[in-house]
């Protein structure tokens, strides 16, 4: 379920316990199902859509001869890869390093909290993502 209509899914259900006749109760329930199951719907689609015209404009700068075009990718890649290599791996070890020789040398610290978010949205890893596998839609 999309998260706005988790929040709001409780707060409706206790409108519509609010309807005294049972009935129309159970029938309000039921059109607001029926609603929130047609959103989700579209909601889906436009976002299937969207990647699907994504992907197009990927191919197509992937095609691109100029560096500017087709580079940007695999730089941010590059970049971030050498920011989590430096940030888990090699950081602490020169740290290990310099405080077993006695060094007072500090050494840098990246913010990983943005870099992070960087990698995660470059690995596609975001919460759409999350979203599809949940509804079982399959990659393509």
């Amino acid at each position: 379920m999309i998260p706005i209509l988790t929040i709001l899914s409780p707060i409706v259900g206790k409108i519509l316990d609010k309807i005294p006749n049972a009935g129309e109760r159970e029938k309000a329930r039921l059109e607001f199902e029926l609603k929130v199951a047609e959103n989700e719907t579209k909601l889906l689609e436009m976002f299937t859509q969207l990647d699907s015209k994504q992907m197009e404009v990927n191919i197509e700068e992937a095609k691109s001869s100029s560096m500017f075009v087709s580079g940007w990718r695999p730089l941010i890649g590059w970049v971030t890869g050498a920011g989590v290599t430096w940030a888990y791996v090699l950081k602490p070890i020169l740290d290990w390093i310099l405080a077993v020789s006695g060094s007072v040398v500090k050494t840098p610290v990246l913010e990983t909290g943005e870099l992070m978010t960087l990698l995660l949205g470059l690995l596609g890893m975001g919460a759409l993502r999350s979203y599809e596998k949940i509804k079982g839609v399959a990659s393509k």
